[in-house]
């Protein structure tokens, strides 16, 4: 399946694509264009004997997708359909896609279920993200449409909010600073939650992020690493709602709320074993 909105699913990356699926004489069951058409779900796939699913998007809709595929018994081959592919090289390091698709055709990917991370707006497979920071997403979305106004005006307003609004910290177990922080980056790892608090207090440190969010990388800005935990709860500053991104992708805001690692409820293909 692809979405025609994420970063890397031009029409001839995609044809390119699906010969190299169907190269070892591979038969193509369907192709599904999301949003356009519903996400597959387990009791379809099974009706039409499909045992794989492969996934070329970005991160937010392969969560949609194996939210949607909970408790199939076939396996999900994540490849590099977005911008940032976080969970695709979670899986498979710096592998190529033509090297993940060859080793899929050779019997090569394992089967496995990783660590990801649950609370309750849902999961996370390759990352969540917490706090007033998270209004840069809207700055990022504007930047995906090509909204040049809407670019310039959403980075103004994320600005003001993550300097004004109260910022979100680690209670249980205390973690960093007691009064929180703008933005707080929870990864799921094979070893537990590793969490890293980002900052930005002061002029330099804006223009350090702004540049990373121009880059489409955020991780490259102003940041600290807190630790690494099997779970944590995060609490708004002042008893304040604050924002969740969950795989990128807007989740409902909490005051409070605990985060854990479970199990992937469907079997992915990786390249290496270090998810």
């Amino acid at each position: 399946m692809s979405n025609a909105k994420s970063g890397s699913n031009d029409a001839e990356t995609l044809d390119s694509l699906m010969q190299q699926l169907t190269a070892d004489g591979s038969a193509l069951a369907r192709h599904v264009s999301f949003p356009d058409e519903p996400l597959p779900v387990p009791a379809e796939l099974d009706a039409g004997d499909i045992d794989f699913v492969a996934v070329f998007t970005g991160d937010g809709t392969i969560k949609a997708t194996l939210d949607a595929l909970a408790g199939w018994g076939g396996a999900v081959l994540v490849l590099p359909g977005g911008t940032m592919n976080l969970l695709y090289h979670r899986l498979h390091g710096d592998a190529s896609s033509e090297e993940v698709i060859a080793a899929f055709h050779t019997g090569k990917l394992q089967r496995l279920r990783p660590q990801v991370i649950r609370c309750t707006a849902g999961r996370a497979y390759a990352g969540l993200l917490a706090g007033p920071g998270t209004a840069w997403n809207h700055v990022r979305e504007a930047m995906r449409e090509a909204d040049v106004v809407e670019f310039a005006s959403g980075t103004v307003a994320a600005m003001s909010e993550t300097l004004a609004a109260p910022g979100v910290a680690c209670t249980v177990p205390p973690m960093g600073r007691p009064e929180g922080y703008p933005l707080l980056l929870l990864d799921p790892t094979a070893h537990g939650i590793e969490v890293t608090a980002f900052h930005a207090e002061e002029p330099g440190e804006y223009l350090a992020q702004a540049v990373a969010l121009l880059r489409r990388n955020f991780r490259e800005g102003p940041h600290d690493l807190l630790g690494s935990v099997p779970a944590v709860t995060l609490t708004g500053s002042e008893g304040e709602e604050f924002g969740l991104l969950l795989d990128g992708e807007p989740a409902e805001a909490c005051t409070s709320d605990r985060f854990e690692l479970v199990r992937c409820e469907v079997d992915l293909l990786a390249f290496e074993s270090h998810a």
